[in-house]
Order: structure tokens, then sequence, then C-alpha cells
């Protein structure tokens, strides 16, 4: 039987710096999946038959031009603004590389995660919000 639901999965880098106890994050212009998008983890798409280890360091290598450690999976979720787009987020540590905007994020920004709410114009999951103010 073949599924009409088809997801798009994408792999998003929670990057947190326990020296300085603050997050990346990335400023998007003009999102062509969610028009609302500007502040946002960095990330991107799963490719299918890829690692998913593999493709986070990748993409955000490719975006931030930082190496990272992934400490495991910590949510996931689907979005009111585009249901048919599913968003695993891993926490990460970058341990070597220059920062700097790239592909798609115009800005970077070290913000705490009690600031982050403001700067992110999507949902901002409940859950998901308390282990992040929890890491401090």
């Amino acid at each position: 039987m073949e599924s009409k639901n088809n997801f798009e999965v994408i792999l998003l880098a929670v990057i947190f710096n326990p020296k300085t106890k603050k997050i990346l994050i990335g400023r998007r212009e003009n999102d062509p999946f969610i028009p609302k998008l500007t502040w946002c983890f960095p990330g991107g798409h799963a490719v299918v038959g890829e690692d998913v280890d593999q493709s986070l360091k990748k993409i955000v290598k490719l975006k931030t031009g930082l190496t990272i450690k992934n400490l495991g999976a910590i949510f996931s979720k689907t979005y009111p603004e585009k249901q048919d787009l599913l968003a695993v987020y891993f926490l990460t540590e970058a341990y070597e590389g220059e920062e700097k905007a790239r592909d798609d994020l115009v800005e970077l920004k070290w913000v705490s995660s009690k600031e982050l709410e403001k700067y992110f114009t999507t949902s901002f999951h409940k859950k998901f919000r308390e282990f992040l103010i929890d890491l401090i």
C-alpha cells in the first residue's frame, strides 16, 4: 500500500557553548518553506541514504564554518506553519572552525536560552523551551 503522506525531514543543530552558556542561531531571509521564518537553528534537509550524524555535521560546517560534536537527538516536532515538515533537533558543541554565516544564513548570533524566543517568529514548543532553559 503506497502512502500519500510525504514528510520532509530537517536536521537542526542546537550548538551549545558550555563555557558561555549560549546557543548559536542563524538568520535567514525569504525562507522558501516557512515564509515567516527569520531566526533558526543551523540545519538542513536530511538526505535519503546518508548517515544522519554525517549529514548534520556537513550541513553545519557548510552554513556556519564550525565543526561540531553531536551529543544526540533531543527533540522532534512538526510545525503548525508547515505540517509536512518534521524537524529533528540535536544538541551539539562546536570544537573548531571559523564562525561565519554562509549558504542561506545571513547572520549568526550567540544568545542565552532565555533569549531565544524573542528572535524566533515560528512556533516554539513548551517542552523544547524547558529543555533549553535547563541547559544553563
